[in-house]
């Protein structure tokens, strides 16, 4: 496997310091399941991609199993045809992607599900406007929630998400100390939207396209 500018993955996934998140974007097709996943997690290990097992967490979370599960920690995200997968140590990342499309609903899903800051910011918006801004606070609120562990049904409603498009910051996190998250808006291109989050200190952020990706 190559990123698009020729770099093999082996040796960047070697190079993976304690003070980094590698985020790797790739083509995906649903009916490859976890092959995809299996297979660069493969890569960070050393190993096979058939050797790596994985375990789903409490929340539906998934995990490196057995003795290899905290030397690495990792998240993902698919979306359509293609997927998102961060790598790290030391952090659980979370990740997500979306598809820009029309949410004509966006508004009342917002005034549902949402903070009350986050619905009236999106309602000054224009429609043209509001349909980027709403995918990225949902890929934002979902990396949290992956990130700490818990899926949707830990509720939208719990978090809060503020600051501009391109610098997401988490405002409020029920139980925990906001101040303590990262969010780092991942940059794509004009049909996808994706967020990177995690708890801990600032992290670089390496982020590549396999070869084929787009």
């Amino acid at each position: 496997m190559i990123t698009t500018d020729g770099q093999a993955l082996a040796p960047l996934a070697t190079a993976l310091g304690d003070d980094e998140i590698h985020v790797w974007r790739l083509a995906y097709d649903h009916h490859q399941g976890r092959a995809p996943l299996l297979a660069m997690l493969g890569v960070y290990l050393g190993v096979p991609a058939e050797a790596v097992e994985l375990e789903t967490l409490e929340h539906g979370r998934p995990a490196l199993a057995g003795a290899r599960r905290d030397t690495l920690s990792f998240n993902w995200s698919h979306c359509q045809d293609q997927a998102l997968i961060a790598v790290a140590r030391g952090v659980l990342p979370g990740v997500d992607l979306e598809r820009l499309r029309a949410h004509p609903k966006a508004v009342p899903i917002a005034r549902r599900y949402f903070s009350p800051d986050e619905t009236a910011a999106l309602e000054a918006l224009s429609p043209e406007q509001r349909d980027r801004a709403f995918l990225e606070l949902w890929t934002a609120k979902e990396a949290v929630l992956k990130a700490l562990g818990r899926g949707l049904a830990f509720g939208l409603h719990r978090l809060s998400i503020a600051g501009p498009s391109d610098l997401p910051v988490l405002h409020r996190l029920e139980g925990h100390e906001a101040d303590q998250w990262q969010l780092h808006r991942l940059a794509l291109d004009e049909q996808h939207v994706g967020t990177l989050a995690w708890q801990g200190e600032p992290r670089r952020i390496r982020q590549w396209t396999l070869a084929g990706a787009v």
